[in-house]
Parts: structure tokens; sequence; C-alpha cells
């Protein structure tokens, strides 16, 4: 019984660190119906090579100082209860990647290439598993002087702040320094038009990372006797509930939750005037 556990367990936080692994293709088709076209080839490799040096940097040093855990050990022992803690490493490295996906949304078309693999090194080696340690493995005692100053500890089940909040962050002075896009002013102040490249991909993405975030945070439980329908049904109705009110804030006058019909018609064109 405790082998059907164990291996049931390995599935089910494998099948999350897929979904949140898929994710990354929402990300980079969100980034690719945003950008222009002449950089969506770059938006794509961007967020392909930005996993791959996620990776390697969560895999020799962020899981490391996150969890005081090493992969320079022998296999005997990272392939105890059926390799729970390799797929384990799998679906927190998913999170890890999540975060320099984030900041390339934010800084679309501004940064070069290198520097921003350098910098997504250095975020998923060093800066995030720093937070990460804190929050979900009580390391540094921060834990526990919070705890001594509030009653209770610092809670984060699937990565609001710890993921999401400190991608934000990240974000914040990354946007700041590197200011707006070419050509987002003109001469006089004003601000130029700016339209997505490509309205389907960029849905596409939403759709995808949509799927996805059921696998961030019903899968979060971690093991499959944790798992919390609450968790599920929350997360949809986040969903509608933030799609619903943007409609309605976005819709023409004509009425809310409805789309313009006018807007679907072509436009008729001028009839042609033969010559006298």
């Amino acid at each position: 019984m405790e082998a059907l556990k164990q291996g049931s367990d390995v599935l089910f936080i494998l099948l999350g660190a897929i979904l949140v692994l898929a994710m990354h293709s929402g990300f980079a088709f969100l980034e690719l119906g945003t950008v222009r076209k002449k950089n969506q080839v770059n938006a794509l490799v961007k967020i392909l090579v930005d996993f791959s040096v996620s990776t390697v940097a969560y895999f020799f040093v962020g899981y490391g100082v996150a969890y005081g855990v090493s992969f320079l050990v022998g296999a005997d022992e990272l392939v105890a209860r059926n390799g729970y803690d390799l797929v384990k490493f799998f679906f927190l490295l998913t999170f890890a990647a999540a975060i320099p996906a984030i900041i390339s949304g934010g800084i679309a078309e501004r940064a070069r290439f290198w520097p921003q693999l350098l910098a997504t090194a250095v975020i998923v080696g060093l800066v995030y598993p720093l937070f990460e340690g804190v929050a979900w493995n009580q390391r540094f005692g921060i834990q526990a002087w919070i705890k001594g100053l509030t009653g209770e500890e610092f809670h984060d089940f699937a990565g609001s702040i710890v993921v999401h909040a400190v991608g934000g962050w990240l974000a914040l002075p990354a946007v700041i320094l590197l200011g707006a896009r070419s050509n987002r002013y003109r001469k006089d102040g004003g601000i130029s038009a700016h339209p997505p490249s490509n309205i389907p991909f960029l849905a596409l993405g939403a759709w995808i990372l949509t799927v996805g975030w059921f696998g961030f945070n019903v899968m979060s439980a971690q093991t499959i006797d944790k798992v919390s329908g609450l968790v599920a049904v929350n997360s949809l109705m986040a969903m509608v509930g933030g799609t619903l009110p943007a409609h309605t804030a976005t819709s023409p006058a004509s009425g809310p939750l409805c789309t313009n019909p006018g807007s679907l018609r072509p436009r008729a064109r001028a009839a042609s005037v033969p010559p006298t």
C-alpha cells in the first residue's frame, strides 16, 4: 500500500510539473502576440533559452540554496521513494523558471539577449531561492522570527508572493531602468499607437496559461492525499471573476457584456463613380 501511495505521489507531482512547464509556452505566445513582428522570433528563442538557463542554474545552485539538497550524491539516494525527490525538483524548477518569464514580458523589446540570460542565472540561482527557502523550507530562521512577532508563520500555498510578487518586484526596477520601447512616444510627447502584432497568438498564450494554472495551484499540494477541490474551484472563479469585469469595463457604450455588432461588420466600400 505504501508503494502505491509513493507511486501515486510521483505521478501526481510529475503531472503538475508538466502542466506548469506547458505554461512557459503560454508565456511565449503571450509575448509573441504583443511584440512587433520583427521581434517575434527573438521572443520565442528568449523564452526557450531562458528556461534552459534556469534549469542549469537551479539544478547546480538554486535548489541547494533553498532546500540544502545536492544532486552530487549517490543515485540510490536520489531514486528512493520512486524518485519523488527528483520529480519534486522538476516541479519546483518550473516555478523558479516562471520568474524570468514574468520579467521577460515586462521588458519585451528593450533588453539585450545575453545580459538578460545572465540576469536569469543570477535570479534563479541565488535571488529567488532565498525567498523560496524562507517561505517553504524554514531556512535562515526568518519564519521563526515572523512567528515570534505575529504568532503565525508566513504561509504561501502556491507562490502568490514567492513566485509572482517576487517576479513583479524584480521586473519593476528593470522596466524603470530600461524605459519605454523605442518610438513609443512622439516628439510632441504623445503616445504612438502600439497595437498587439497578433491577437490570436496572444489569446492562445492566455488560454495555455489558464490551463496550466490549475497545475500551478492545485498540484502545489505536492502529494495526492493533500489535494483540495477548493483550490481548483477558487482558481476557476478567480479566472472568470477577472474576465467579466474586464470585458464590462472595455465594452462599447452600446451595452456591457456585448461586443458592438457594428465593429464586426466589414466597412462598406465607397461606390465607384464612372468617369464622365
